[in-house]
């Protein structure tokens, strides 16, 4: 009887499971049929699921007209950047307030945590501000530095640092080492896979950031790829083809990244909740 009830228990969590990889995937496979059909089928009254005519011209189009490479270029120059400078940061910061002991140490870390209350659209005015004063409006620079703090990035990394043994930090300060020889030789090995994880999830972040460039962006030559696609439409409106065919060459290059280090960002959640 148990085992009858247990083998029901999981048709049913499969047959959840299978609904919601539906609903997930239904938005993405209509967003590539639509990228598949030529444009006066996208403003058809009569709804197809699948193209009625099956063409490619909405992704030559893309690529041939705009700057959809240059945007591709940018967002992966600014996701990179942001995820080095990133990564630096919260390493250095967790080690610190995990690891070192100094005055106001707790204080100051209650201050950056502060960070998790203050939704970004909060800072957008004096980031502006700021980076209007710096004249680094229009810069990559203006782009990038506004998104390299992360409160939640900081306090995975303190919380994983917490869980090393000190032996080991102690061992390297008796054989001579530094605080940032202790961080790249023996807490940066042993927490390889959350470091993996973070970066990809502050990666993936920064390429789909919307908010901040559509901000501080004035140019063409400077758009990501997601403040670039609102740009894909003429005087005759909006043309859905040609968009989706963007968004999905846009998304490619992420999606890519999550596949391959699939394992990593699972093994690095796994370690950041303590299970083997």
């Amino acid at each position: 009887m148990s085992a009858r009830r247990g083998l029901a228990w999981t048709a049913v969590g499969a047959a959840c499971a299978l609904a919601l990889a539906a609903l997930w995937a239904a938005p993405l496979l209509w967003a590539l049929s639509t990228a598949l059909r030529p444009e006066p089928e996208t403003v058809s009254a009569t709804f197809h699921w699948l193209p009625q005519d099956w063409t490619l011209d909405p992704f030559r189009e893309t690529l041939a007209a705009g700057n959809l490479v240059l945007w591709l270029f940018n967002s992966f120059f600014v996701a990179f950047l942001v995820t080095v400078v990133t990564m630096a940061i919260s390493l250095m910061a967790a080690y610190a307030f995990s690891q070192l002991r100094f005055r106001g140490r707790g204080l100051v870390f209650g201050i950056a945590m502060l960070g998790f209350l203050l939704p970004f659209e909060a800072l957008l005015v004096p980031l502006f501000r700021t980076m209007n004063a710096l004249g680094l409006i229009n810069t990559y620079a203006g782009i990038v530095l506004p998104q390299v703090v992360a409160p939640v990035v900081i306090y995975v990394f303190k919380q994983f640092f917490d869980g090393i043994p000190a032996d080991y930090r102690e061992a390297a300060t008796l054989d001579g080492a530094g605080p940032l020889r202790v961080l790249w030789s023996v807490y940066l090995p042993l927490s390889g896979n959350i470091v993996w994880a973070m970066a990809i999830v502050t990666f993936i972040g920064a390429w789909n950031n919307f908010l901040w460039p559509f901000i501080v962006v004035t140019s063409n030559e400077m758009m990501t790829i997601p403040l670039g696609l609102t740009q894909t439409y003429d005087a005759f409106g909006v043309r859905y083809a040609q968009l989706m065919a963007g968004a999905l060459l846009g998304a490619l290059p992420v999606a890519l990244a999550y596949v391959v280090f699939q394992r990593r960002v699972t093994q690095g959640f796994l370690a950041a909740g303590g299970l083997k």
